[in-house]
């Protein structure tokens, strides 16, 4: 038995046949040096090397590409090395200045070694096989991309159902059996799991619990059984740990699947089985209690951005407040229904707002930030709202003069900090909503009435807060200036 502990990283290659079966190519394999599944090991790179010991630059599964310039007249320490670096096959080409047979020693070198042997006639410049390489990892990474937001939608959908239907998603999708065990490997949850685990699978899990973050490890049990091992999210801690196993090797897009489950399962069992908890739960977590590995999990990307939505002249039963309908009209799971109604979510790609005003909502969507910029995102989005519903219009966060690029985020922060600390100190002590009232005062050109009508109060309460805060502020809200360097500051607080 093997086992592997790595942190989480989804790669994508393509098996040795996708090069060696390509006509354009014309590349002829030797068979004898072909061991049971050589042909479906996986090839990340083609790589052009002449040095007599290639092995200490490479990663490993690389299609290694070699001329024989260099190569020694007993070739099997070259080949062996070769293989110990991971190497996934050997191209030796055919070419009138060095060598235009194939040398024998080379042949039972990689024979002896059990490394395939690929042989380029003349007409096949190494060029051509870098470049089908290329295009075929290409053709794959979207196919892997295809085939990863389909299951992150059908194991979103699962999971309204609860654990168990999310766990039995994950295995029909995987096509294995899952178990989600809790310490002292109790089965919480599963499908088609041996019971009990294999003493094999009891280590896995050890190896797993000893290890720190987003990891998994793998192992191949004596049946022929393949097994991976991996924490749930947000945590990553050893409280539970999901397990899957099947007949056959687990790729990049498993993983990727693999992950969108673990995470799911994560935020399942702290909201419950209700789609709608999970979608709070899981855009709780993201706005600023240790999310950030959930939306690189469940969107796919680590740029993302936060949508916000409100009720638009229609009345609360006309709007579409389904989660599902918005999850599905943003192509995401993350996200929340609150009361008047509003949404909040997190998204993957730029969204269609006018669609959603069509259904009743008047949305925005802030910056693209890192997972980690989502709790800073909250402010810019109330702003961003304030704006729309005073424009009566959605609203993106775009700066087509690029003014934003000219101030450093620390320094915008450190602005905003300051010159709206004697406001933020009011409404705290005296419960004056001091901030909010002025940030809807700006988007509405300073019209009293209108800014009224939003808050829910009289026009002279607007003004007597407007006033409070010209005196604590010491400034003069006639003058445009100071308006604007105000709104910035509500901006980037």
């Amino acid at each position: 038995m093997t086992q592997n502990l790595e942190h989480e990283s989804v790669e994508v290659n393509v098996p040795l046949r996708t090069v060696v079966g390509n006509p354009e190519l014309a590349l002829d394999v030797v068979r004898e040096t072909l061991r049971p599944g050589a042909l479906d090991a996986p090839v990340r790179w083609a790589h052009v090397s002449e040095l007599d010991d290639p092995a200490p630059y490479l990663l490993g599964a690389e299609l290694v590409l070699t001329a024989g310039v260099n190569l020694p007249r007993e070739p099997g320490h070259y080949v062996r090395r070769l293989r110990d670096a991971g190497v996934t096959a050997l191209g030796f080409g055919l070419t009138p200045t060095v060598s235009e047979t194939l040398p024998e020693p080379l042949r039972d070198a990689c024979v002896r070694h059990g490394l395939p042997l690929v042989v380029v006639p003349p007409r096949t410049p190494f060029l051509a096989i870098s470049r089908a390489v290329a295009v075929a990892l290409a053709e794959a990474g979207q196919r892997e991309q295809r085939r990863t937001a389909v299951a992150r939608e059908a194991l979103t959908r699962a999971a309204g159902d609860g654990m168990g239907a999310l766990v039995t998603a994950l295995a029909e999708r995987l096509r294995g059996w899952v178990a989600l065990v809790r310490p002292a490997d109790a089965l919480v949850a599963g499908h088609d799991a041996p019971q009990p685990l294999p003493p094999e699978v009891a280590d896995l899990l050890t190896t797993v619990r000893a290890g720190t973050g987003i990891r998994s490890a793998t192992t191949e049990l004596p049946d022929g059984t393949y097994v991976v091992a991996q924490p749930v999210y947000p945590q990553a801690t050893a409280a539970h740990l999901l397990v899957l196993g099947r007949r056959r090797r687990f790729d990049g897009g498993d993983r990727a699947i693999l992950a969108v489950g673990a995470a799911l399962l994560g935020l399942v069992g702290r909201a419950g089985s209700d789609t709608a908890e999970l979608g709070a739960a899981a855009t709780g977590l993201l706005l600023g209690q240790g999310g950030a590995d959930v939306v690189t999990t469940l969107l796919g990307t680590g740029e993302c951005r936060l949508v916000a939505g409100v009720a638009h002249r229609r009345g609360p039963d006309e709007v579409a407040v389904r989660h599902d309908w918005l999850r599905a009209r943003l192509d995401t799971p993350l996200v929340r229904v609150l009361p008047g109604p509003r949404f909040l979510a997190v998204v993957g790609s730029s969204p269609e707002l006018d669609g959603l005003r069509e259904h009743g909502w008047l949305a925005v969507a802030g910056s693209p930030v890192t997972a980690d910029g989502l709790p800073g995102a909250l402010a810019e989005a109330e702003l961003l709202l304030a704006r729309a519903q005073a424009l009566g219009r959605p609203v993106a966060a775009a700066d087509p003069l690029g003014f934003d690029a000219l101030v450093a985020p620390g320094a915008a922060a450190g602005f905003a900090e300051r010159v709206l600390a004697p406001l933020r100190e009011l409404d705290r002590a005296h419960d004056r909503e001091l901030v909010p009232t002025l940030r809807t005062w700006l988007a509405h050109h300073g019209g009293w009435d209108r800014t009224a009508a939003e808050l829910g109060v009289h026009r002279n309460s607007v003004r007597h807060r407007i006033g409070q805060a010209e005196r604590a502020l010491g400034v003069d809200l006639a003058d445009p200036e100071t308006r604007m360097r105000l709104w910035f500051a509500l901006r980037w607080s």
